[in-house]
Order: structure tokens, then C-alpha cells, then sequence
């Protein structure tokens, strides 16, 4: 008579039960390897550093504030002849300033008028380097108004004011940088173009994670020119309108949702009357409605 002994069916079970969860467990982490990297962000709160005021090649006042914060990492080292040398040389373009350009907001300046001003946040130390030495700063603000420029199609004067007793216009803002998406810092390979060849801009900026939000736009009415447009733009991370930058132009659509949370840059079919336009925002829905009259055919 053959007798099975449970104890030891029982310790058999368990260990093929042991190595079945191990398996599980090696599969899922091969899985997740293959997967690709979700972007992750972090919230910076920048500390004021000055103001500096300019205009743009239309005679509108802007303001830039620039602002230091420690989640910025420095530029490479570079003493002041070495910074001659790189202005002296072909192509400047292998020195980078990481910096973090945020989007424009509406501001009132000392005479009650309305201007726009723009948040500029580099690392600190070098924030006290530019301080400290004239030419750095001129270089350093060379290279900032370049960025602005570029990123929201401006023209800048390079004459500019440092405002004496004021650190910054406005409020202090955080701002959303990437932290996985891409390296801060990309090295690139030394440039065999020839002269007159564009090269790489002196701003490595910090990617933002800015998105454009998700909107509608009926015309009234649909058959036929229409009299007027209404365009509804779902913001769910917005809070107050306060936080709402619009612009609207003859034939385009411009919204800023600060701090980085929303862009929007569209070009709407037909001419519209700026002046008559009116929108609203609904804070238990999250949603702007811009009503915009349309000029007659």
C-alpha cells in the first residue's frame, strides 16, 4: 500500500507557487522596462531678482523680470576672458545659459497704463555672477532677449532700464519644468557649417509642460457668412480668470493660462470686430467663452 505524505505535497505546492509569483513578478518588470519614460515635472517657485524694462519695436512697454531659483542648473564655468574670446570667435553657439522663459502676463505699470511682462529664471549662482560683473549681464540679457524673441515672435529694443527700487512687476509665479522629458543640457557635436550658416541659439530653456487645451468654435449662423463666432475653451486646471492671458487680433486667437498650464495660438477663418469681442469665464465649469461679431463680407 502506497501512502502520499501531505506535509511534503504541501511544501511541493508551495514552492511551485513561489516560482510562479517570481515569474510574475520578472515578467511585469520587463514589461515596464520596455515601456517608455513617463515625462515627469516638478513645481519651481522662483525668488525676484530685477526688473528691467524695455519696449518693443512698436514703442509697447515690457517688463522683464529675472528671477533665480536653485532648480536651474548653471551654465558651464567661464571666466570673463574666456567669455571675450567666445564673443571674439566664428560660432558662440557651444556656450548655453539653461534658463526658463515664462509666458507673458498682463501687468499695470506706475503710470496706470497696461503693459506685459515676461519671467526670465536662471540658476543662482550665476544669477550672482551677472551681478557682479557688467559684461556677463550685458551677455546674459543679450541671450534672454534673443530667447523671448524667438519663442513669442517679439521685437525688442536692446536699450533697456534696470528698475532701481523694484525687484519685480507683478506676483511671483511657480513654473513647470520637465524634469525627465529630455536633458537640460544637450551637447552638441562641433559644427563643421560654413560662415552664414545659422547655428544653435546661446538659450538651452527649460521645457515647460504648457498644453494646448482642448476648444470649439461654432459660427452663427452655420449656412451662410456669419454674423458672429463663439469660441469655448475648456480650461480644467484653471482657477480664476485672473490667471488668463487673451489676445485677440483681427483674425487670430491668443490665450495664456499662467503658470505654464495652457497655450493656445490659433487663426480663425474670418475677420473679426476686436473691439465689440467680449468673453467669460465660468469657474464651476472650467470653460471660456469668447463671443466674437464678424466683419460683413
Amino acid at each position: 500500500m502506497t501512502t502520499t505524505d501531505g506535509s511534503l505535497l504541501s511544501t511541493e505546492m508551495n514552492n511551485e507557487e513561489a516560482l510562479y509569483e517570481q515569474l510574475l513578478l520578472q515578467a511585469a518588470k520587463e514589461m515596464q522596462n520596455q515601456l517608455p519614460m513617463a515625462q515627469e515635472s516638478k513645481q519651481i517657485r522662483p525668488q525676484p531678482g530685477f526688473c528691467v524694462k524695455t519696449k518693443t519695436k512698436t514703442n509697447e512697454k515690457v517688463f522683464i523680470n529675472v528671477c533665480k531659483s536653485d532648480q536651474i542648473p548653471p551654465p558651464p564655468d567661464l571666466s570673463e576672458e574666456g567669455l571675450v574670446s567666445l564673443l571674439e570667435s566664428d560660432d558662440p553657439s557651444g556656450y548655453r545659459i539653461p534658463m526658463s522663459l515664462g509666458e507673458p502676463h498682463a501687468e499695470i505699470d506706475n503710470s496706470g497704463n497696461g503693459c506685459t511682462a515676461y519671467d526670465i529664471v536662471i540658476n543662482s549662482k550665476f544669477y550672482n555672477k551677472i551681478q557682479n560683473n557688467k559684461l556677463f549681464m550685458e551677455f546674459f540679457l543679450t541671450i534672454g532677449f534673443e530667447g523671448l524673441e524667438n519663442k513669442y515672435n517679439l521685437e525688442l529694443s536692446r536699450e533697456w532700464r534696470m528698475l532701481k527700487n523694484r525687484k519685480f512687476l507683478g506676483s511671483v509665479t511657480e513654473q513647470n519644468i520637465r524634469t525627465k522629458s529630455k536633458p537640460v543640457i544637450q551637447e552638441l557635436e562641433s559644427s563643421t557649417s560654413s560662415p552664414g550658416t545659422c547655428t544653435e541659439p546661446l538659450v538651452s530653456e527649460i521645457a515647460s509642460t504648457c498644453v494646448e487645451p482642448e476648444y470649439t468654435i461654432v459660427a452663427e449662423p452655420a449656412d451662410e457668412h456669419p454674423s458672429f463666432l463663439v469660441a469655448e475653451i475648456s480650461l480644467p486646471k484653471v482657477e480664476s480668470a485672473g490667471s488668463l492671458l487673451l489676445d485677440l487680433g483681427e483674425d487670430r486667437i491668443v490665450l495664456w493660462a499662467r503658470p505654464d498650464l495652457y497655450h493656445l495660438d490659433i487663426y480663425i477663418p474670418f475677420n473679426i470686430v476686436q473691439e465689440k469681442s467680449g468673453s467669460q469665464f465660468n469657474r464651476k465649469t472650467r470653460v471660456l467663452t469668447i463671443t466674437m461679431p464678424v466683419q460683413p463680407a
